[in-house]
């Protein structure tokens, strides 16, 4: 139905605004069961959207680590190696 919803938190550049309204958006895909709201629930999945783009802003702006921030790339790397061992299969992007 949708992508994995991907860890926003502790990255160097900080999540864009397209990060945060992408995680959001798949949230609102998952729990409404739908990729595609019809007509007549569109308002009510777009307000919904917009909830958790802004709770999400808020935890990403409220959140506090002591830890290094993460590299982008780094961490795709990472996932491309867990899925090759977990389908065996390898990424054409990688």
């Amino acid at each position: 139905m949708c992508r994995n919803i991907r860890t926003l938190h502790n990255f160097e550049p900080p999540a864009t605004a397209d990060e945060v309204r992408a995680a959001a958006t798949q949230y609102v895909r998952k729990i409404a069961g739908t990729t595609k709201p019809s007509a007549a629930n569109q308002p009510v999945f777009d307000e919904a959207i917009e909830a958790v783009v802004a709770a999400t802003r808020q935890l990403l702006d409220g959140l506090v680590t002591h830890a290094a921030p993460r590299d982008r790339e780094v961490e795709a790397t990472k996932a491309r190696a867990r899925s090759e061992l977990r389908f065996g299969v390898a990424h054409a992007d990688g």
